[in-house]
């Protein structure tokens, strides 16, 4: 009986380690980059004013990051506004050692765009009925 547990075990233990090496990477994917670079960034217009901060980056089922929720005006997060900008209008370079995000757009023009929330209950942004 117990050369039957031994070897169920020892079954259980080397499938299991096959199925692991399976799901896992040995390495980062090339040209893969991390959400770091993006998520709680500033983000500057062309004349390097900030105009706001990455809230959220969305993500579509696929994995390909398509938006990123910028947080604009307010002080000390009161009064700041949500707006969705496609992700392929943020321009990236690194300056004095650290990511520096700019939009082609103005502090003014992204208050006036329409607004969102998160609704925890879908786990989705949503319009915002006040902007």
């Amino acid at each position: 009986m117990k050369k039957l547990v031994l070897g169920c075990l020892s079954a259980a233990a080397l499938v299991t380690s096959a199925y692991a090496a399976s799901t896992t990477m040995s390495a980062a994917p090339s040209e893969s980059w991390t959400v770091t670079n993006y998520y709680k960034q500033s983000v500057y217009d062309p004349k390097e004013t900030k105009i706001g901060d990455i809230d959220d980056v969305l993500v579509d089922k696929g994995g390909k990051i398509t938006g990123l929720v910028v947080g604009v005006g307010g002080f000390l997060g009161a009064g700041e506004k949500d707006v969705i900008v496609p992700f392929s209008d943020v321009k990236t370079t690194k300056k004095n050692d650290k990511w520096w995000l700019t939009l082609d757009a103005t502090k003014d023009g992204l208050k006036n765009a329409p607004g969102f929330k998160y609704d925890k209950a879908s786990t989705a942004w949503v319009p915002d009925k006040k902007s």
